[in-house]
């Protein structure tokens, strides 16, 4: 077990990286060591500090409003803080995004994650210290898979078929490349699609339920038989924080949630939940076209590059660190769209 006291956590005002945070100071492994947890998020479309709220005045706690491709100002809070880890979750992400305008992506995933490998290296240097880097990225740099291929495991060749991916495909090559030339401990996790609180109203299943809510037109590209693993994200932050603590470094760790599900059979799920927790005919918006939220889902034109199949093989995860999702979708798919129902309603 590692002694970490003082961490710094990049992108952490988005989905993943908040929820992150609130695992790791609910953690018993840490406990009173823990000094420190740095949030570094440059408040883009995916960033909003709200998705912090619950312990934004934790003694432990800081937040930055800054860039990770700003190499000074990396510097100064590693020595600041005399940190331990780096946990880089910052990143755009959205694939359709990438399509239409690439440049962000590879400006923040690719040269981001190389300017945080940079300064770690020198701080490490400077100060005789082996301050570690854990980054996360996806399933996606994996490419897609055929219905009956077996899932994704750490020795799969990387094969990204977007702008996205291709740009985390790069940033996993840079931080191996930092291990192998420059020794630096890394350690990098693979995640399946993960869905929960704070996530982004533009992915899926947040559209999905927000459509629903608002009586508008549930869009599904093309057939809805594109199939994903889908992982609720508490699940995945105890899985970092597994790596984090026990992962042997130079290594790579898929974690998944063996929940393969197609996007049509999503929305279905979630249109037939929210009759019981929020009935079409008691919804107070009115609709003169349609009776029932499944009758809301529709089909557009596929998108380009669309990955037919992603699925994640978490064995190597089970076996070295005994880690398994607690969550089955069954309870996770409940436990978000109750998150989003009481967000949305409130709202309104």
């Amino acid at each position: 077990m590692r002694n970490i006291e003082n961490i710094i956590v990049t992108g952490a005002s988005g989905f993943i990286g908040s929820n992150f945070i609130k695992n790791l100071l609910e953690d018993q492994n840490f406990g009173k060591d823990l000094k420190t947890i740095t949030n570094i998020d440059k408040l883009t479309y995916a960033g909003d500090r709200e998705n912090n709220l619950d312990y934004e005045n934790n003694p432990k706690y800081n937040f930055i409003n800054g860039d990770i491709c700003d190499q000074d100002l990396i510097s100064s809070l590693l020595k600041e803080f005399d940190v331990d880890v780096i946990i880089n979750f910052a990143a755009e992400s959205h694939v359709d995004n990438s399509i239409e305008s690439p440049d962000e992506f590879i400006q923040t995933n690719i040269f981001g994650t190389f300017n945080l490998l940079r300064c770690l290296q020198e701080f490490n240097s400077s100060l005789n210290k082996s301050a570690i880097i854990l980054h996360v990225s996806t399933d996606e740099v994996f490419g897609s898979l055929k219905l009956n291929d077996p899932g994704f495991t750490e020795k799969n060749s990387y094969k990204p078929n977007s702008p996205y991916s291709a740009s985390k495909a790069s940033s996993d090559h840079l931080v191996q490349a930092w291990h192998k030339t420059y020794g630096l401990p890394t350690l990098i996790t693979n995640c399946s699609n993960n869905y929960g609180p704070n996530q982004n109203f533009e992915k899926l299943i947040p559209k999905i339920i927000k459509c629903a809510v608002n009586k508008e037109e549930i869009t599904i590209y093309g057939d809805g038989k594109n199939i994903r693993d889908w992982l609720y994200v508490d699940d995945h932050c105890k899985g970092i924080i597994k790596v984090l603590l026990e992962g042997k470094f130079g290594e790579t760790y898929n974690i998944g949630g063996k929940n393969e599900i197609s996007n049509i059979e999503i929305a279905k799920i979630i249109c037939n939940l929210l009759e019981n927790a929020y009935p079409f005919d008691k919804n107070p918006i009115k609709s003169n076209l349609y009776n029932s939220y499944e009758g809301l889902i529709s089909f557009v034109s596929d998108r380009l590059g669309h990955d037919f199949r992603y699925s994640i093989d978490p064995s190597k995860i089970e076996k070295d660190l005994d880690w398994y999702p607690e969550e089955t979708f069954e309870t996770g798919i409940t436990k978000t769209i109750s998150w989003y129902l009481e967000k949305l309603i409130k709202n309104d």
